[in-house]
């Protein structure tokens, strides 16, 4: 039960704004072991994490992630939206976060964001700063985009990769196993405790999303997930410190 691993959905997204620093050190705060994150590339190249395309929602601006520079979007308010207290809040970048967890034991889940743009270059590049900060063994790369993850494997074989998916995905840790990847990142519904047994089999692990309330929390640690990520940390941690407290 305790080791289940405490994914904090763009940070702890519940009482911060998403995708900042402050969102990411909150996580931590609250008891979060991994975070969750989505990676977008700027007009000049470079690793910002952003969940939308479009920078309208969390900073105001109409412009898309892909058409705008790093310089450009570092000037951009990425806070206030959710809240006066947190005005001036950043869009990081992914070495910002990297950094933040080197020589921890903190896992950095990073979604890559390229099913509506198409990225070129971009799994390379996330590869090339995992490996530079060394956190290969501490990093998970997911998508929606599975061809993505089939060359992030290529790439880089010693790093997980998780497939993001919805409900109805027939014999998900077969497919799983067919392109090499490690994880299962299924919406909450599609995980049932036969499920997770036979992925398990296969050596293949469950981290769904996104997880917010308790009693769903706790049927999943019991159907023995490996991973859950939730915009609420806290709630999660207290459910597996209880869990290990009964075992």
């Amino acid at each position: 039960m305790a080791d289940v691993i405490n994914f904090a959905h763009r940070g702890a997204s519940a009482y911060c704004p998403e995708n900042t620093m402050a969102a990411f050190v909150k996580a931590i705060e609250l008891g979060a072991t991994g975070i969750e994150t989505d990676v977008q590339m700027t007009k000049d190249g470079q690793l910002v994490l952003i969940h939308d395309e479009q920078l309208q929602r969390t900073t105001g601006s109409p412009k898309l992630v892909k058409d705008a520079t790093l310089e450009e979007i570092k000037q951009m308010d990425a806070g206030s939206w959710f809240g006066p207290e947190f005005h001036g809040e950043r869009i990081p970048t992914l070495a910002e976060l990297l950094e933040l967890v080197s020589g921890t034991q903190t896992l950095v889940n990073i979604e890559l964001k390229n099913g509506v743009v198409l990225y070129p270059g971009l799994e390379e590049a996330v590869i090339a700063e995992i490996r530079r900060f060394g956190l290969s063994d501490q990093a998970v790369i997911s998508s929606f985009n599975h061809y993505s993850l089939v060359k992030c494997k290529l790439l880089a074989p010693e790093i997980r990769t998780g497939i993001l998916y919805m409900e109805g995905l027939y014999e998900p840790w077969e497919y799983a196993a067919g392109i090499k990847a490690d994880a299962l990142h299924a919406y909450f519904y599609a995980v049932l405790p036969e499920w997770v047994e036979q992925a398990a089999a296969k050596g293949i692990v469950y981290h769904p999303f996104t997880v917010n309330d308790s009693v769903t929390m706790r049927r999943l640690v019991e159907a023995g997930v490996a991973g859950i990520i939730t915009d609420y940390p806290d709630r999660l941690a207290s459910i597996l410190r209880e869990a290990e407290e009964d075992a």
